[in-house]
């Protein structure tokens, strides 16, 4: 029976792909249909699109011939650079965001936040202005980035909170400085991560809130009761769970206990099984509802690019085999060179379960957290990602669609499929 400007998560399997829109070209509106699996319930069906919108959605009784699958477009809320790109540089050009952006596509990621992180205040907002300009002179960038994420300066100079953040250009929030935020990204999605104990900084929240941003608590030592206060003003996130504190806690009382212990904050981890432990990894998700859980990748310019020494704003970093980013002879971490489609299948192998299982916390869930839809419904935007499963190995090609039109593909060796083993 076929079905008009339904939910598509009651259908979906692969048995061929036909679009006359398969394309390159990001700007290009497409009509056309595919057949797949759906994600979520692993049934056969077609998704159908006009002008790059879902115009209709049916039932396929057909079994796939391949081991195909579609699921909604990944989002990332917080990306830092990508590709050998550091969005933290003045000197950055439309044709390097495009390499990032592009670089980002392939690994299944359509939207995303681009995030600044601690500088001079002055130099932030110049740079954050510029950035939006950029953004303006380029219909695929609109497109691709969905908003801002500002992490910093109302930060934590505290060692191990403020992470590989200067703590010395740390600042008190102001209400000038919240108001100036939003004069410059307009109405765009703007989320700003704050340490809520920092004077001034629950008046700042609940300003922040009242003008449509987003706050998410991080690079904190807030206390139970300050955190309690910080959500009561306004915010609804936690920054990066697990890192931006030191590596010895106190067991009785620390920052991770506290935020587990406090309701109405949804919080965002990077599902690289470096910064959080596998094993801290899943009782996080035992204590917390799926639903208060976001995956990120918190790349910097080393994500999607070869071993090496990059830099995020003034820091030198530097990035090995094992893929992890560190300040040059010190233990701490600096962003990370996760990709978006690779935090997928690794969050996957943490917990054990289905790839399928997973999928919506990075996608459904921090679009919405962010403020936007990308799941498959009609009347969307007809975004979303392919993935076909082939070889002994299981390697998957990714394949993104935006507005109908396939844009990046990239074959992932070995993610594993339905259960992922070394759990």
């Amino acid at each position: 029976m076929r079905r008009r400007c339904g939910n598509y998560k009651n259908f979906l399997a692969a048995k061929r792909l036909q679009s006359t829109g398969e394309a390159t070209e990001i700007g290009r509106v497409t009509d056309g249909e595919i057949f797949a699996r759906h994600y979520a319930t692993g049934q056969p069906g077609r998704v159908s699109w006009r002008q790059g919108i879902i115009t209709a959605c049916e039932a396929a009784s057909t079994p796939p011939d391949g081991d195909v699958w579609l699921a909604p477009a990944l989002v990332d809320l917080q990306v830092n650079g990508f590709a050998g790109v550091d969005f933290q540089q003045d000197n950055v050009t439309v044709d390097q965001l495009l390499e990032a952006t592009r670089a980002l596509r392939a690994f299944g990621c359509a939207r995303y936040l681009l995030t600044l992180i601690t500088d001079e205040w002055p130099k932030l907002t110049a740079r954050l202005k510029r950035l939006r300009q950029l953004r303006r002179s380029s219909l695929e960038l609109e497109r691709a980035i969905a908003g801002w994420h500002v992490e910093g300066p109302f930060l934590s100079a505290e060692p191990g909170f403020h992470g590989a953040h200067n703590p010395a250009l740390m600042l008190d929030p102001a209400p000038d400085h919240i108001r100036e935020l939003r004069a410059i990204t307009d109405t765009d999605p703007l989320l700003l991560t704050i340490a809520p104990e920092r004077q001034g900084a629950l008046e700042a929240i609940a300003l922040a809130t009242s003008l449509g941003v987003r706050v998410s608590l991080g690079h904190t030592n807030a206390s139970a009761e300050i955190l309690r206060q910080a959500v009561r003003a306004g915010a609804t996130g936690f920054t990066h769970l697990g890192n931006a504190c030191p590596q010895q806690l106190d067991r009785h009382d620390n920052i991770l206990w506290r935020v587990l212990d406090t309701r109405g904050l949804a919080v965002s981890l990077i599902p690289d099984q470096i910064h959080v432990s596998p094993a801290l990894f899943r009782l996080i998700h035992r204590a917390l509802p799926s639903d208060s859980i976001c995956y990120i990748t918190d790349a910097m310019a080393a994500a999607g690019a070869s071993p090496g020494r990059y830099t995020i704003g003034s820091l030198k970093v530097v990035v090995g085999e094992d893929q992890i980013v560190r300040q040059p002879g010190g233990p701490n971490y600096a962003g990370s060179a996760l990709r978006p489609m690779d935090g997928v299948f690794r969050a996957a192998q943490m917990l054990g379960c289905p790839w399928q299982d997973v999928w919506d916390g990075f996608s459904i869930r921090p679009a919405r957290f962010a403020g936007f839809e990308v799941d498959l419904v009609c009347g969307r935007s007809a975004d979303f990602c392919l993935i076909e499963f082939s070889g002994a190995e299981l390697s998957a090609e990714v394949k993104l669609f935006v507005r109908g039109a396939a844009v990046e593909r990239r074959r992932i060796k070995g993610p594993g499929h339905n259960v992922a083993n070394g759990v």
